[in-house]
């Protein structure tokens, strides 16, 4: 079973057993506008929960993606290398950024579940 979980900096990451995917919101890359670039992080990379892990740029600005949880990048989205554009069409599919194992399942307790991230949205417009 996969379960998602949002971040109040718009990530959103999936969790199967100990492995996480992860992504920019729908909502952010509607902020963003057209996605022009994204940095990924290095496979083998390790991250503490709240650090950059890469970058995405669109016309209008650029914008860090962090590490929703801490882990080690394990898989990252080369798709995005070629066609950034598709974080715009399918932010919450197709357009992850980066997968990475879980070392502290405590901290996806800390994330919101689609209801609070979509109450934080609201409060947000």
């Amino acid at each position: 079973m996969t379960t998602r979980k949002y971040t109040e900096d718009h990530e959103w990451v999936d969790v199967a057993n100990d492995n996480a995917t992860i992504g920019i919101t729908d909502y952010a890359q509607n902020a963003l506008g057209d996605v022009v670039y994204v940095e990924l992080p290095e496979v083998g990379a390790t991250y503490e929960k709240g650090a950059e892990a890469g970058v995405v740029e669109s016309v209008k600005t650029a914008s860090e993606v962090y590490a929703p949880i801490s882990g080690e990048v394990t898989a990252v989205n080369e798709l995005l290398t070629d066609t950034p554009e598709t974080v715009n069409t399918a932010a919450e599919a197709d357009g992850w950024f980066f997968k990475m194992t879980v070392t502290n399942s405590d901290e996806l307790d800390t994330l919101m579940d689609e209801d609070a991230y979509k109450a934080h949205v609201a409060s947000l417009d």
